[in-house]
């Protein structure tokens, strides 16, 4: 793609984003999250595969939709109480009907299936963008306007882990395992959101930092499904051996950085008496965990059929920069210890 095109789509998804987080007006708001839909889609479809037009495709009217709904629930909510504002919006109506518009527009369950098709279609790139930087602005809204249907979050932020980890288990392709480990995190936002927004934005965070590093080292390996995981061992031994622990921070286990924002959410859940719901999404988890150590295993204890053992295979220099890699690795693994001053600083 032309440079001057790259740069000028990726100035569109950073304005797009900014614009929604400084907008109070509902119509402003929509504006940013629209101008964040047509900015990635040219970036989707770049390729001219007929499967990143087809994910593109199916992206865009999913993302029509979810827009078509925000602006009709706000529109609704101005003509029931006269207020465009959007720390404003007391009606139900619009509330459920905003929320559920966000809920589409980042993934989460039961509306979530197009993103494991989506993601599926994309390059490692492409796909991280969506990942990551594309929920930051739904994520702001759903802060701000604080729904007060609390029973329909549970009921989304569950059934969210719950689909996250049944959907990744008989999957092969490392970018489906990735959505459904995507919606699987955000189910763990959306639970605590109403209790503490200060620890859906540390988990927002800590997601983004190990997804960032796992597609990196995807990217690395030119990584898509499972098979290919195993031929890793001969092109870079050590950030091989130290990919399961990236994907075993993504499942949650100490002493790594994915443990704190799943050990703090259980501890809000269970000091707002709903033992039952923290008690099904530490459950959960563990169907996520599964196939974490799956992809680990696939990396580390398995080798792919060489003639000679051992051997480094013939390939191209890679021109590949490592620094991101590093740095998101990393913090990955050894974060934990300041999650007391990333809540102070969250909280503060």
């Amino acid at each position: 793609m032309n440079p001057y095109i790259l740069a000028t789509l990726l100035f569109g998804l950073g304005l797009g984003t900014t614009i929604t987080f400084a907008s109070s007006h509902w119509l402003l708001a929509w504006m940013g999250l629209e101008m964040n839909t047509l900015a990635i889609i040219p970036l989707m479809a770049q390729h001219h595969h007929p499967r990143a037009v087809e994910a593109t495709t199916k992206y865009f009217i999913t993302q029509a939709a979810a827009a078509a709904m925000l602006l009709f629930a706000s529109t609704s909510n101005a003509w029931l109480t006269g207020q465009w504002e959007i720390q404003h919006i007391s009606h139900p109506l619009p509330t459920t009907m905003i929320t559920l518009a966000l809920a589409l527009k980042i993934g989460l369950a039961p509306i979530h299936a197009w993103l494991p098709e989506v993601l599926q279609g994309l390059d490692l790139t492409t796909g991280l963008i969506l990942s990551t930087w594309q929920k930051l602005a739904p994520f702001a809204l759903l802060m701000q306007i604080q729904p007060s249907n609390s029973t329909m979050l549970i009921i989304l932020g569950l059934t969210s882990t719950l689909v996250g980890g049944w959907g990744g288990l008989n999957q092969t392709q490392l970018r489906k395992i990735l959505a459904y480990s995507s919606i699987a995190h955000l189910g763990w936002m959306i639970l605590v959101l109403q209790f503490s927004p200060s620890l859906t934005l540390l988990a927002l965070l800590t997601y983004f930092v190990m997804t960032f590093s796992t597609f990196l080292v995807f990217k690395m390996n030119s990584s898509t499904n499972i098979n290919s995981l195993s031929t890793s061992w001969t092109k870079t031994p050590i950030l091989t051996s130290l990919t399961p622990l990236i994907l075993l921070s993504l499942g949650g286990l100490p002493p790594l950085t994915g443990f704190a924002p799943k050990w703090l959410i259980l501890q809000e859940l269970t000091k707002q008496d709903l033992p039952l719901t923290a008690t099904i999404a530490a459950l959960t988890a563990l169907l996520s965990l599964y196939f974490y150590l799956r992809l680990s295993y696939a990396l580390t204890l398995t080798m792919s059929p060489n003639n000679l053992t051992g051997t480094t295979p013939w390939r191209f220099p890679s021109s590949q920069t490592t620094l991101p890699l590093a740095i998101s690795t990393s913090a990955t693994m050894a974060l934990l210890p300041l999650t007391p001053s990333a809540m102070a600083l969250l909280t503060s």
